[in-house]
């Protein structure tokens, strides 16, 4: 599997016109880091259909076409952002909490938590009736069986995942409702009239989506990498964060360039009734919320599309919308681990613990998924009208990975650290000082893909649209 062919894939789903395949090139083979996955694959892939839907959407408001070039070197510097991320020349805020990861149940099978949000890591404390330090936690661990904590700590609404074999995985009723499903899906949830990409209709427009308003109601990864792309490509993105929401400030920095932040808080009335209002004149929702949480609020794709005929609605989640695990929340790596990867990945190394893949491929390449999905849904909606609901999720992007095949080797590559990607990196200055980030890893002949403002501090902007 090619990245080229993975790509032609995506595209047929997309029912786009094979054409416009000719215009882009890739470089590069897996494994382009240690792993028995088709990790690069993925990357260039998901990069190169998000930056191919950006160069359509171009072309069908100026009619010129363009080169795309994407480097897996470059792809999978991007999909390691946060990794590489610096401020100041120094290291970013830490990433992981200390509770976090793998440990060892009483019947010899091994759980991960996920505890990078203080509540969590709370309500994982009071399920165990431990000590709040890693030692304590692991001790309360070995006296539990499995699959019993990994359904006490779902049932409390926490984040975990017991590792599977891809064999266990495939025997789970949520498994089965993955399967179901398609890499993405693009639906027709509403009438409009057509409307050209850009609420001011430039035919000249110098980036495929200037005039393009995009609300992002997502934190962590995957949907704010899906708003920073559409960023990249000249969309008025706007970020709307709960003032109640813990966030984790180096995915803050790395995600949020290109963005504006504000604070909205949903809880209350007329913070509502003012999202409202940014959503009538909005073309993209952006939100990764658990499926049904922001349709109890009034938000539902139904909701939006009467509110705003023509809205682009992009809905994110972990496990999916359909299956007893659709309202489970869950991370890149606990889908990981819950699925057969991190349990592949161990195997390959002949390891006792498990081990993720070498960086957060789940979530970018669902972020770019989304973006790519959302450009899609522009370009129907400009030719034949239509209000659109693109769905995505980790899990649904977890099982394509997984059947692009394995790499018997892949394990030995070498790993690459911060010295070897430099060249790709790029600076800008920020309120949180001098950031050090991935450049976007795609080069575009015509509307190369830029930050137009570095990031903001979580609520640093009123919740408004600004005039272009």
């Amino acid at each position: 599997m090619t990245p080229h062919l993975a790509l032609e894939h995506l595209w047929s789903l997309a029912a786009c016109a094979p054409d416009a395949l000719g215009d882009i090139h890739f470089e590069g083979q897996d494994p382009g880091l240690p792993s028995v996955y088709r990790v690069g694959t993925l990357a260039c892939a998901t990069i190169g259909a998000a930056a191919l839907a950006a160069a359509e959407c171009h072309a069908l408001r100026t009619g010129r076409r363009q080169r795309i070039d994407v480097s897996m070197r470059r792809a999978l510097a991007v999909f390691r952002s946060e990794r590489y991320l610096r401020i100041d020349d120094g290291p970013a805020p830490e990433l992981r909490d200390p509770l976090m990861g793998f440990y060892e149940t009483r019947d010899g099978r091994w759980i991960q938590l996920h505890t990078n949000f203080p509540h969590h890591r709370l309500g994982v404390v009071n399920v165990l009736g431990c000590a709040n330090d890693r030692d304590a936690v692991a001790a309360a661990i070995r006296g539990w069986e499995g699959a019993e904590l990994d359904r006490a700590l779902a049932d409390a609404g926490l984040c975990a995942a017991l590792i599977r074999s891809p064999r266990e995985w495939q025997d789970n009723e949520q498994a089965a409702a993955v399967a179901a499903l398609p890499h993405f899906a693009i639906e027709r949830i509403g009438p409009a009239a057509p409307m050209p990409i850009g609420s001011d209709a430039n035919p000249v427009a110098d980036r495929p989506l200037a005039g393009t308003r995009v609300l992002d109601l997502s934190r962590i990864i995957a949907g704010p990498v899906a708003g920073r792309t559409l960023a990249q490509h000249g969309a008025q993105v706007l970020l709307i964060n709960g003032p109640h929401l813990p966030n984790i400030a180096p995915l803050v920095i790395d995600n949020g360039r290109g963005k504006r932040s504000a604070l909205l808080d949903l809880r209350e009335p007329t913070d509502a009734d003012r999202l409202r209002e940014l959503a009538a004149g909005a073309d993209v929702f952006l939100q990764a919320y658990r499926p049904g949480a922001l349709a109890a609020r009034g938000f539902a794709p139904e909701d939006l599309a009467r509110i705003r005929p023509g809205i682009v609605y992009v809905s994110v989640s972990a496990y999916g919308h359909q299956g007893p695990w659709a309202q489970r929340r869950g991370f890149d790596s606990l889908v990981q681990s819950a699925s057969g990867i991190a349990w592949t990945e161990r195997e390959a190394v002949g390891g006792t613990a498990p081990k993720h893949l070498p960086c957060q491929a789940l979530d970018h390449a669902t972020g770019y998924l989304a973006a790519f999905g959302a450009m899609v849904a522009l370009l129907r909606r400009a030719r034949e009208g239509g209000s659109w609901h693109v769905r995505v999720s980790l899990a649904q992007t977890g099982r394509w990975l997984q059947s692009l095949g394995l790499l018997e080797d892949g394990w030995r590559a070498p790993d690459v650290g911060l010295d070897d990607v430099r060249d790709l990196m790029q600076t800008m200055a920020s309120p949180f000082g001098t950031v050090l980030a991935a450049a976007p890893a795609e080069s575009m002949s015509l509307t190369p893909a830029r930050f137009a403002s570095p990031p903001h501090p979580i609520g640093a902007d009123e919740p408004c649209w600004v005039e272009s």
